[in-house]
């Protein structure tokens, strides 16, 4: 584990290894009197030392996922803290790994805890923290904004200008529209969930709108041609990832281009 601080966030970083296969990293984040998710459950050894030497009040999470909630129950319990959930993830807070298997594998187990509804704003000891709704990703996303200070998190909104799988559940379209909603805030710097602290925030997020608009063109270009979603998947991406073997596709390109085509 690696822990620094910049601009005023406490930053620990892990990248996990599963069967000595280096994992997708991950990036908490400690701000005044805020933690900002929690990491995984097969990973809260790793970063007992990171929550022991925090002092943080409350709890606030991006999305429900089980790699951002899943050290929520240990915590809360510890310190009688409160956790903060968009209303859009809230039940799903009470159930106990309510995700897949291979999801269980790569993170653990996720126990179940009780959450708060998030507010619009949340505040910190030396700031005010915009709560912005940014679905895509997961249907609870969230992005944190200090409009004072320039600083934004991010969770899984951003991660990369340009995705190759995502999940069935997500919607490039959707994460598009939370990008751009997004520019109509002041900020500068970005601290992504697992592609950590980008000074240039706002450059970053233009980039990965730029890819996405440009992507949403052709697939519609090709749907008018009359190409199937699986050739245009196989046109597009004709690299297999192994997330898509190890999921069973419940991670693909092809959500890329279903996700495009759906909402055409």
């Amino acid at each position: 584990m690696n822990v620094q601080m910049i601009e005023g966030v406490t930053i620990a970083n892990v990248v996990p290894e599963n069967k000595g296969r280096k994992m997708t990293p991950v990036y908490l984040f400690s701000v005044d009197n805020m933690l900002v998710d929690t990491g995984p459950s097969n990973m809260y050894e790793t970063l007992r030392s990171f929550f022991d030497s925090q002092s943080y009040d409350f709890i606030a999470l991006t999305h429900n996922h089980e790699d951002h909630s899943g050290n929520v129950a240990v915590l809360a319990n510890q310190r009688e803290l409160p956790v903060y959930v968009h209303e859009l993830g809230l039940e799903e807070c009470f159930l106990e790994t309510p995700y897949p298997y291979y999801r269980q594998l790569a993170w653990g187990e996720r126990k179940p805890f009780q959450p708060t509804k998030m507010p619009d704003q949340l505040t910190t000891s030396h700031s005010t923290w915009e709560v912005i709704f940014t679905p895509g990703h997961a249907k609870d996303h969230i992005s944190l904004l200090d409009e004072r200070t320039g600083r934004l998190f991010t969770g899984d909104l951003f991660v990369t200008p340009k995705p190759k799988v995502i999940m069935e559940a997500e919607s490039i379209p959707e994460t598009l529209r939370s990008l751009k909603k997004l520019l109509n805030y002041e900020f500068s710097s970005i601290f992504c969930c697992h592609s950590g602290y980008h000074i240039n925030g706002k450059e970053m997020v233009n980039k990965k709108i730029e890819h996405l608009e440009a992507l949403i063109a052709q697939v519609h270009e090709l749907t008018e041609q009359g190409y199937s979603i699986d050739d245009i998947d196989r046109s597009l991406y004709p690299k297999t990832y192994p997330i898509e073997t190890v999921s069973e596709g419940q991670w693909s390109s092809r959500h890329i281009v279903s996700s495009i085509v759906k909402e055409r």
